[in-house]
């Protein structure tokens, strides 16, 4: 790949400088959603005009492999011709009405037919809604109030859930945003992702009070982070002998053992990690399961579902409300439909397997080459590259990884016109428009940034500007 071909201005153009000049008169941070803003790895961010398949253009007319992918929202690539054709004829027929339509119900029967924890489900418009509202079911299910979290799981902006663990392992959760009450926070105990033991102290201590676990199957909001299996940690049995219960196994049979229901949020790996969801690949029963970006299609669209007897408590069957003006919007349901009916495709789970494990091991290898000690989590099509030689297994080894060195190869791979996520914490997801010569490209594009970032390791040390920086 020729460097002068490739090289786009750090941060984006001209134009991308301008609308973000303007954008932050008219708008907090001059973006709608914070990660948007570059803070985590500086510089300005890009504006982009379009997407098509695996690549975006931005506003000043750069091209860029993708692999943000709308934060995995777009398994399919972006505008699959299928997913257009499908939501361009439903808004045809009236963006949204106010009342139910045969497309619901066609969404809720795919979604119950794919997923073994859910026998009924609810269609809302965001992740963030589908935790609440589960959260709220579970407190209504149980007549408790606490509910367990794990340090470094995002699970939307609802008040509850913005809090972190404090000095102790299962401590009571302080607010972790202004406006966010201490009595609202103080609800909310914080326990160690991957830490059974953190886990055991907090049911020991509030027990008979916790309501709920919510945890990422698959962590992906602290960079990918999978659940320890017992292979993994050396407890695996003999080719005849039993295999030791991995974490989430734990976590299902301490909140059976105490009464809890267990809540899975699905919201990035439903669909995306396998067609029935991490819960498939781990074979691990929920209470609830919380789903969005892919059912979408890339349209707002998310839900929660569950058993039919903890669902049929949500108003109008039963007495906890939630409701949504545009929840069910008939383009957004006819685009995921399509979505995943696509998915059901034979072999393009294998497809998007076999891109992502060659790409993966492609950067490793070039890390390994630039001398650049990196850990590269992968579950199926969603992985992070942390900078570290530690293995990542919680969110404190995730933040452990390197910033300043994430942000130089961030802003090295985006002016050789590669997209990946803005933030060292976050998961890259490839998709099924991600081709061979993609692939490729990147690995060239890569081996150039991680090159500058192992010299701007040695040469600038902790704490000096990487030099990608605009």
């Amino acid at each position: 790949m020729a460097e002068e071909e490739h090289l786009n201005p750090p941060g984006g153009g001209r134009r991308s400088k301008e609308l973000y000049d303007r954008a932050r008169q008219l708008m907090p941070g001059g973006v709608n959603s914070p990660v948007r803003a570059f803070r985590s790895v500086g510089g300005t961010p890009v504006f982009i005009e379009r997407g098509q398949g695996a690549h975006l253009w931005d506003a000043d007319g750069n091209r860029y492999i993708d692999y943000l992918c709308s934060w995995g929202a777009l398994i399919l690539g972006h505008a699959h011709p299928e997913v257009v054709k499908a939501a361009t004829e439903a808004v045809r027929k009236g963006s949204t009405f106010g009342a139910p339509t045969e497309l619901e119900v066609t969404l809720a029967g795919m979604i119950v037919e794919a997923l073994p924890s859910v026998e009924m489900a609810r269609l809302v418009t965001s992740g963030t809604e589908a935790v609440m509202s589960a959260i709220r079911l579970a407190r209504a299910a149980t007549k408790r109030r606490k509910i367990v979290k794990f340090e470094g799981g995002y699970h939307g902006h609802s008040d509850s859930l913005l809090v972190r663990a404090g000095s102790g392992a299962a401590a009571l959760g302080v607010p972790d945003s202004p406006g966010v009450t201490a009595g609202t926070a103080s609800d909310t105990i914080v326990a160690s992702y991957n830490d059974i033991e953190s886990v055991e102290e907090a049911f020991a201590k509030h027990g008979e009070d916790i309501a709920c676990l919510i945890v990422e199957p698959v962590a992906g909001n602290m960079g990918v982070v999978p659940p320890i299996r017992p292979d993994t940690v050396g407890a695996q049995g003999g080719p005849e002998g039993p295999r030791e219960p991995g974490f989430l196994e734990e976590l299902r049979r301490l909140t059976l053992e105490n009464g809890s229901l267990l809540i899975f949020d699905e919201v990035i790996t439903g669909f995306r990690v396998a067609y029935g969801g991490a819960q498939t690949l781990w074979g691990v029963t929920p209470d609830l399961t919380c789903l969005g970006k892919v059912i979408g299609g890339g349209f707002p669209l998310a839900a929660y579902g569950g058993r039919k007897e903890l669902m049929e408590l949500v108003a109008p069957s039963g007495p906890v409300y939630q409701a949504g003006t545009l929840a069910g919007a008939p383009p957004s349901v006819a685009a995921g439909i399509a979505t995943l009916k696509l998915l059901q495709e034979p072999g393009l789970y294998d497809g998007l397997e076999q891109t992502s494990a060659r790409l993966c091991e492609g950067l490793r290898q070039a890390a390994e080459k630039a001398g650049c000690p990196v850990c590269i989590n992968r579950v199926g099509s969603m992985f992070t590259v942390f900078f570290t030689s530690e293995k990542v297994t919680d969110f404190a080894t995730a933040c452990a990884s390197h910033a300043e060195r994430y942000s130089a190869f961030f802003h090295g791979m985006l002016r050789r016109g590669v997209y990946f996520p803005p933030s060292r914490l976050e998961s890259a997801f490839a998709s099924s428009a991600h081709s061979e010569e993609d692939t490729e490209r990147t690995l060239e594009a890569a081996e150039a940034a991680f090159s500058e970032s192992a010299g701007w390791r040695t040469a600038g040390g902790l704490g000096a500007a990487p030099p990608t920086l605009p």
